[in-house]
Formats: C-alpha cells, sequence, structure tokens
C-alpha cells in the first residue's frame, strides 16, 4: 500500500523541477534545488558525521551506462531514501574487511587492487539509497517503513529490496536487514529531495546463495533445518539453488537489445505510453520446512547418520504420498523417481515469496485497502511446485489467523452469504506458514527464502482429493515465477515503470517467461493496476497487442476426472476475438470451441445474461443455468471493488467462458494458447484468471456450486 503523505511533503509536491535524467544518463545539474533548504547531499556536506561517506558518494559512478557520480544525483530532482552510514559505521566495516582477510589493515590505503576497493565503495553507497523516481513523495519516513520481516516496496541502487526488523518492546528500534540500526536521534530528517536516516553500521549485504547458504549450515551444524538441508543436498538440488540471475538477459539488457516497449498504440493504452522491460531476470525459491524439533518429536535426530534411511521410512509409515504415486525407496536420491525427491521437492517452490506476497489481499469481497490488517473471504494462491509437477494452495483468511498450505475452510458460501471462513475440519486446517518465527530466513539468500511451518506437508491422498473437490482458480501471472523473481507482480507502486511491464518478445528478443511462448507480431504487457480499481482478480491484467498468437502452460490438475476449463474476461470494445487451443501436445494442440470474443459483454443475446433479482434466487438460479447453457457465466461474487460499490457476481463486464468440459489427467502438462482472428494491429488479447472446475462441483445436484 503507498504511504501515507507526511504534511510536509504537500509543500514539496507543489515544488516545480526540471528533469533529472538526459538520455545519456547524465546528471543536469541545472535542475538542483536554488531554495534555502538543503537537497540530500548539501544536508550530508554540511554534517562531518557524514564525512567519509560523502568523499565515497563523489567517487561512485551512478551505473554502468553513467559517468555521472553519485553525489550529483543526490544533489538533483528526486524522491531519494538515504540510509547514510557515518564515519563510526564505515570506519567499523573496515575494520571488519580486516577480519574478513580482504585487507590488512582499516584504512582505504589498504587496498592492493583499485578495482577491488571500487567494488566496496559500490557496496556502501549502492546498498544505502532508495531511489523514488519521479512518482511525489517516494521516500519514506520511520513510520512509514514496512512492518517488521517485510521488506521496503522500491528496491536500492542495486536493485536489492531492504528489509526491516523492528524488536519486540523496544518501540525505538529499528534495524535494516536484521543488524544495521537506525539512528534514534538522526532520523527522518528532511531535505528537498528526499529524506535521510543515519545508520550505525554500513549495509553490506552477502549476496549468498540458498546453495551457499545451506552448505554452511551443514558444516556448521546449524540448528533450525538441518532434516530439510540435508535431504536436499542428498537429493542433489544444491546446484539449482546456486542459480541468481539469468546471464545472457543481463548481457542482452545491459547492451540495448531488450528495448522498452514505447508508444504502445493499441486502443486501451494512451497514445504515447511505454512499458518498460525488466531489467533482470532472476532465480528464485521458497522452501517450507519442518523445523528440526518436529522431527525429534517423532523420534528421528536431525544429525544421526542414517537420517535419510529413517525419513523415508516416517514417510512410508505415515502414508505421505498418494496411492496414484510410482517411486523408488532405495538411496538413489537424485533420481526423480525417488520417493525422498518427490517429498522434498513439494516443499520446494520455483520462486522467491516475500512475506507480504504469500496471498494476495487487494479487492476481495469485504476487503478494504483502507484497512488492509481487516480481512475478510479466504483469498489464495495454487502454483505448481518443483520436481513433479503438482499443485500447492496457499491460502488466507480473517478466521485463519495466518497464511496455511492447503487448507480447506468451510465458508458461508450461499448466495446471500458472506463468504468468509466460518469453520474448518480437523483434518482440513493444513499447515501454518510461521514467517514471524526468529526461524523464518527471509533476508539471508540473495534468491530464497525459508519459512518454518506448523505441521508436515506433502501431497497425499487427502490433500488431491480436497483439491479435487473444490474449484481451483489461477491469477494468470501466478503461472511466471518471473513475475515474483523480478519484483514485477502486483508491485506496490504506481510510477510508469512498474505500471506497464513489457515482457520481451520471445522469438524478437528473448523468452523471459519460460512457461510463456509468443509469436512476432505481437507486444506483451502487464497491467500492474496497483492503484487503479479495475474489477479483476488482484485487479492486475495481462494485455497482448497485435496479431497475437500466445501459449501458456498450465497447472497440474489434482484428479484425473472430468473438469470444466474456464476463462475469465472484462469485455469491452478494446478487445480481440481469439481462437482458443487447449491440450497437452504444444506442437499441435487442438482447437477448444468457436473462437473466443473478448468484446461480448452481458448485452449480447448470445450471452443470456439477466441482473440477479434482489429478492428470488430460484429465479437467479435460472438465469445462471442459462447462461450455462449457452458456454458462459456470470464473474464470481469474491472479487469486489474500493469504490464504495459492490460488483461481484453482478458486475456487467465480467463473464466467464467455459470452453473446455473434458477428462483431464495430473499426470498430463496442459497448455492453453490464443490466436487473433482478427486482421487489426490495435485490438488486444486479455487475461486475469483460469479455473478448473471438476465435474463432482459443476454438476452435483445435491450441492450446486456457489457463486464465489
Amino acid at each position: 500500500m503507498k504511504p501515507l503523505i507526511h504534511p510536509c511533503r504537500l509543500l514539496l509536491a507543489a515544488v516545480a523541477v526540471i528533469s533529472l535524467w538526459s538520455c545519456t544518463e547524465q546528471v543536469d545539474t541545472s535542475a538542483r534545488y536554488v531554495f534555502k533548504e538543503n537537497t540530500v547531499m548539501s544536508y550530508l556536506e554540511k554534517h562531518e558525521a557524514y564525512s567519509s561517506y560523502v568523499d565515497i558518494l563523489r567517487k561512485v559512478d551512478i551505473s554502468k551506462a553513467s559517468s555521472s557520480k553519485v553525489s550529483q544525483l543526490l544533489s538533483a530532482r528526486g524522491n531519494f531514501t538515504v540510509f547514510a552510514p557515518n564515519n563510526a559505521a564505515i570506519q567499523k566495516y573496515l575494520e571488519d574487511l580486516v577480519v574478513e582477510g580482504i585487507i590488512a589493515e582499516p584504512s582505504w590505503d589498504a587496498f592492493t587492487s583499485e578495482h577491488k576497493r571500487d567494488s566496496i565503495y559500490k557496496v556502501i553507497v549502492y546498498n544505502s539509497i532508495i531511489d523514488g523516481g519521479d512518482e511525489a513523495n517516494a521516500f519514506f519516513y520511520t513510520t512509514e517503513f514496512p512492518n517488521d520481516k517485510d521488506e521496503f516496496i522500491l528496491g536500492t541502487l542495486n536493485d536489492k529490496k531492504l528489509s526491516v526488523k523492528k524488536p519486540e518492546n523496544q518501540p525505538d528500534s529499528i534495524y535494516i536487514n536484521e543488524d544495521c540500526p537506525v539512528s534514534v536521534k538522526e532520523r527522518d530528517i528532511l531535505a528537498i529531495n528526499g529524506i535521510i536516516h543515519q545508520l550505525e553500521k554500513v549495509i553490506s549485504p552477502k549476496d549468498i546463495t540458498a546453495a551457499s547458504y545451506i552448505q554452511q549450515c551443514l558444516d556448521e551444524q546449524k540448528e533450525g533445518f538441518l532434516v530439510c538441508f540435508r535431504v536436499i543436498q542428498a537429493c542433489g538440488l544444491l546446484d539449482t539453488l546456486s542459480k541468481v540471475r539469468d546471464e545472457r538477459y543481463e548481457e542482452l539488457y545491459q547492451t540495448g537489445m531488450i528495448p522498452d516497449l514505447v508508444g504502445m498504440t493499441n486502443e486501451g493504452f494512451a497514445e504515447g505510453n511505454t512499458a518498460y522491460a525488466p531489467k533482470h531476470r532472476l532465480y528464485g525459491f521458497t522452501i517450507f520446512a519442518e523445523p528440526d524439533d518436529f522431527w525429534r518429536s517423532q523420534g528421528i535426530e536431525p544429525t544421526a547418520p542414517d537420517l535419510l534411511s529413517k525419513l523415508t521410512q516416517w514417510i512410508l509409515d505415515n502414508h505421505q504420498y498418494s496411492n496414484d504415486d510410482v517411486f523408488t525407496t532405495d538411496e538413489n536420491y537424485k533420481s526423480e523417481d525417488n520417493l525422498l525427491y518427490q517429498w522434498i521437492t513439494y516443499h520446494m517452490l520455483p520462486m522467491r515469496i516475500p512475506k507480504g506476497k504469500l496471498v494476495f489481499h487487494i479487492n476481495e469481497f469485504g476487503f478494504n485497502l483502507s484497512r488492509p490488517e481487516v480481512y475478510s473471504i479466504p483469498v489464495y494462491e495454487f502454483y505448481t511446485t518443483m520436481g513433479k509437477r503438482r499443485l500447492f494452495k496457499l491460502t488466507e483468511s480473517g478466521a485463519s489467523n495466518g497464511v496455511y498450505i492447503n487448507r480447506f475452510p468451510i465458508t458461508d458460501n450461499g448466495r446471500r452469504g458472506t463468504g468468509e471462513e466460518i469453520g474448518c475440519d480437523a483434518d482440513k486446517v493444513g499447515s501454518r506458514v510461521d514467517y514471524e518465527s526468529p526461524l523464518a530466513i527471509l533476508s539471508d539468500m540473495v534468491n530464497c527464502n525459508v519459512y518454518p511451518i506448523s505441521a508436515p506437508i506433502s501431497y497425499n491422498d487427502d490433500v488431491r482429493d480436497n483439491l479435487h473437490r473444490n474449484r481451483i482458480r489461477f491469477d494468470g501471472m501466478s503461472l511466471f515465477p518471473e513475475a515474483m523473481n523480478n519484483d514485477i507482480r502486483l508491485k506496490k507502486a504506481t510510477e510508469e515503470r512498474y505500471k506497464h511491464v513489457y515482457i520481451p518478445n520471445t522469438v524478437r528478443t528473448y523468452n523471459y517467461f519460460e512457461n510463456m511462448q509468443q509469436n512476432d507480431a505481437m507486444n506483451f504487457v502487464y497491467y500492474n493496476a496497483w492503484n487503479d480499481d479495475w474489477c479483476n482478480l488482484h485487479r492486475d491484467e495481462m494485455k497482448a497487442v497485435g496479431h497475437f498468437e500466445v501459449m501458456f502452460k498450465l497447472p497440474p490438475v489434482p484428479r484425473r476426472g472430468t473438469y470444466e476449463v474456464r476463462y475469465k474476461v472484462l469485455a469491452n470494445g478494446n478487445r480481440g476475438v481469439a481462437q482458443v487451443y487447449f491440450g497437452s501436445d504444444p506442437n499441435n494442440l487442438p482447437v477448444a470451441g468457436i473462437p473466443l470474443d473478448l468484446t461480448m459483454g452481458c448485452d449480447d443475446p448470445k450471452v443470456g445474461w439477466e441482473d440477479d433479482d434482489p429478492i428470488d434466487d430460484d429465479y437467479n438460479a435460472e438465469i445462471d443455468k442459462r447462461m450455462r447453457n449457452n458456454g458462459f457465466m456470470k464473474g464470481p461474487q469474491s472479487i469486489n471493488s474500493n469504490d464504495g460499490t459492490e460488483r461481484g457476481k453482478n458486475d456487467r463486464e465480467n463473464i466467464r467462458h467455459i470452453f473446455v468440459r473434458q477428462t483431464l489427467d495430473p499426470n498430463e502438462t496442459y497448455y492453453i494458447k490464443l490466436k487473433s482472428v482478427l486482421d487489426a494491429e490495435k485490438k488486444e488479447f486479455y487475461m486475469d484468471f483460469i479455473e478448473y472446475c471438476a465435474k463432482e462441483i459443476y454438476d452435483n445436484p445435491e450441492s450446486p456450486e456457489d457463486i464465489w
């Protein structure tokens, strides 16, 4: 959520200044403020406590493509949050480098290599500054810092997210990245172009990978997740967990081969808008792990030499697998057929999910962003795990008291219901994700988070049956781990560079989303509608412009059976018409029904729409039945609005198209392809969410499918 605007900022917002950047990324020093108040840089220069930091700011380039110094940046127009280390902090950092053996004595003169010294300069500077860009008031007072263990919305000049630690019973204590204290006295220092917080320790993240961190824990026998980490090591997954960034993409972006999409021209965008290509293509992982204390309660010692065989036997004895699974139980743990390999990879997702994005609370029924701490109906995310492709559910509601894995609550889901969780059977509670625990590892690794969980998890028969008995609605962006890893999805910022994100074309430049293929006649844009009141799931949406042909890999189904596959549309005249293809062979997908008209709204007679009667639910059920016979459904009641009106099921733009009704198998991988059938350059493909619904739900005479 956007930080509240401090009264002092209102005056600053009225100050008009000229642009900071030229096309060569030189700082326009004429844009400096000429008022008597201080810029960030002039304030630092006037105070001896920052003299070492000031000296370094004058030596560090803004980026590889710039000859301007960071000191010039902080002297010009902007919205900067600066965590300025004082002289003592920098001296202590030099002393730490001596201990690490990098230099012989705590002095800048002790560096034997200019390159190494310059890299240390950059560590100090790049990790200390958040550039809020052109968005007004995009800097942070301490009162606007994230909650404990959360990350700032924006990254540093080093493109890293800083986290915040707020110790209990110490209301004035704030730490950045766990152990860098913010000065109690020298904080919230307002400058014309930003705000300064003095730090008593240099922010210098180690950028350690998950693989290195896990190996270090194993070498030191560090308590916490030894069982989990030993299994990961035995299963040969450390190589995978060492991946940080796609270096090929990095090279292409920095050499201008991955351009922004300038001047989007489809009818849904204002003429001349720009969609910005991601700066990086990062990899990431999330591990949900039973703590070592749990395993001791099961009679398994984390350091025992026979841990792997004992754990395998525990998995067998406790039936932590499905009867449909095919696996081996030998010591070839690196095989994907091995039971231990299948069990541990169900604990792992191929994306680094921060605490605040385990689920998204935005515009669900009964929720309001003005009271973000008050949750209402259950919200959920469905992801595909690492290893063998299996379905993984995260959910949270007003009644759950936290985020849970594979929780299946009882909800008040009648036509006049609230949609809220009203109970949960003991065998369907699931496993709580304990992001508040000291065991949670949320900022130690550059590419991974580890969350302790309250109960063991596995893809057993109960989980698969419960998933099969639930409608599976997944947001389009949940299909792409890159969207989470690169802070694209639902970034809580409204500046244009975050609002429209251009996903490089598969054919022309680079295959950025591994689970998506495009033709070369289209442009794909993610619209992050964080501050817009769209009636989409989570507000955001994906668009493709041009003679599009785009294909996605879909999540697995939990059980073999007959399913409906539905595609939700927010219909308007900007959309196009697409032929849908669906199947398991991406090179030969069969046609699925007639072309899907994304412009077709509720007024089209082929839809059969009528507004619900405020009293007669039998009549409303007849409307729904008639629409289903035509291949359509109204939008779900669970998606609401924050503009003071209730949209939900009767929003006249929201329509679900039923385009597949067939047998699906959990061991198959399914794809959906959408191909434009119009000869139009400016019409767009649109996508919000897709859902699977088993026949036991949509064709259940005793308990009809709910409206939520």
